[in-house]
C-alpha cells in the first residue's frame, strides 16, 4: 500500500536535506485485487517521471496488474545499478507509517534476494500512465465530498464534514502585495508563487496536519499536493512547486500566469475566499467555485 503523498513527502525531506541525486521506483502491490482510489491514482499521475529536483532525478510509479497480489512492504537502496541494502516488514509507504506514532517493525534483508524479488513482482506491473491502465486494475470512485455534494450548502457544511471557511484578502480587505497569492511578486521570485494564509483562529483548531504533506480535491475536478509551512503554521503551500498553487488561481480567476491578483480581480470572478472539508487525514476537499463576494470571514 501507498500514497503519492508519502512520496511527494519523501521527495521533499530529500530536496531539504540535499542529499546525493537519486532515482525513485515505486511498485504498488494491491491496485489488481484492492484497487486504488481516483484520488491516489491521479497523484500519482501527476509525480510519475514529471518531478525533478537537485535530490530526485525521476520518480516512477508502477502497479502490479494481475494475480497474486503482493502485499510485502520491500525498500531497497541501489549504487552503480547493484542492490546495496534492503528492509523488510510491517510499515506500507505511507507517512502514517513512517512520522506517525503508529508501530512497525523492519529488518535488515538480503539486498541480492530482495532486488530479484523486486525484478519479479516489476516484471508483473505496468506504468500508473499505461493507456489500458482501466483495464488492468482497478480504480475506485472514493469521493466522499465529491459524491455528496449536499454536504457543502454554498461552501458552507452542514454538519457531516468538518470544513472551514478562509478569506484569500487580508484584514484591511484587498489581496496582499507580496505575500498570499500575490507571494512571488517580488525580484529574482517566480511570480507565480503563492500561499494561501491561514488565520490563527484555524491554525489553533489543527484542522491542517502540520507534519505531513496531504491532497486536496478541487470543486473543479484538480487535485493539489499541499503542506503548511512558516512560522506558526500560517500557510498553505504546494511543497513540490510553491508556483502550482499561483498559477491554479490564476487559471481559476482567468488571469495570465504570473498576473497581479487583486481584490476586483476576485470579486470578479464572484469570490474572496475558499472553503476547505476535510475527508480524512490526508484527503480535502477545497470549493472555490464563484457565488456572492461574501468578504472577510
Amino acid at each position: 500500500y501507498s500514497t503519492p503523498n508519502m512520496s511527494s513527502w519523501y521527495m521533499k525531506q530529500l530536496q531539504e536535506r540535499k542529499t546525493a541525486p537519486i532515482d525513485i521506483s515505486l511498485i504498488v502491490g494491491m491496485t489488481a485485487y484492492d484497487g486504488i482510489s481516483i484520488p491516489a491514482h491521479n497523484g500519482f499521475l501527476s509525480l510519475h517521471n514529471r518531478y525533478t529536483s537537485k535530490s530526485v532525478r525521476s520518480f516512477s510509479c508502477n502497479y502490479i496488474s494481475d494475480n497474486p497480489p503482493e502485499h510485502s512492504n520491500l525498500y531497497i537502496w541501489l549504487k552503480d545499478e547493484q542492490p546495496e541494502l534492503a528492509f523488510v516488514g510491517s510499515a506500507d509507504f505511507t507517512q502514517s507509517a513512517f512520522i506517525s506514532s503508529r508501530c512497525e517493525i523492519m529488518e535488515k534483508c538480503s539486498p541480492s534476494e530482495a532486488y530479484d524479488y523486486y525484478r519479479k513482482a516489476e516484471s508483473r506491473s505496468c506504468y500508473c500512465n499505461h493507456s489500458e491502465i482501466d483495464d488492468l486494475i482497478i480504480i475506485r470512485n472514493n469521493h466522499p465530498i465529491l459524491d455528496n455534494e449536499a454536504d457543502l450548502i454554498g461552501g458552507i457544511s452542514c454538519g457531516t464534514v468538518d470544513s472551514v471557511q478562509i478569506s484569500l484578502l487580508t484584514n484591511k480587505g484587498v489581496v496582499a502585495g507580496t505575500s498570499g497569492l500575490n507571494w512571488g511578486q517580488r525580484e529574482k521570485r517566480n511570480p507565480n508563487e503563492a500561499y494561501i494564509r491561514i488565520p490563527i483562529t484555524i491554525a489553533r483548531q489543527d484542522f491542517f496536519p502540520t507534519d505531513r504533506h496531504f491532497t486536496v480535491l478541487t470543486d473543479d475536478g484538480h487535485q493539489l499536493i499541499l503542506r503548511v509551512e512558516q512560522q506558526n503554521n500560517k500557510a498553505l503551500t504546494t511543497p513540490m512547486n510553491n508556483s502550482l498553487l499561483g498559477e491554479y488561481f490564476r487559471n481559476r480567476l482567468g488571469l495570465p500566469n504570473g498576473h497581479f491578483i487583486t481584490r476586483d480581480d476576485l470579486e470578479r470572478y464572484g469570490r474572496t475566499d475558499v472553503v476547505f472539508a476535510q475527508i480524512d487525514e490526508e484527503l480535502y476537499y477545497m470549493d472555490f467555485s464563484p457565488k456572492k463576494a461574501s468578504g472577510d470571514i
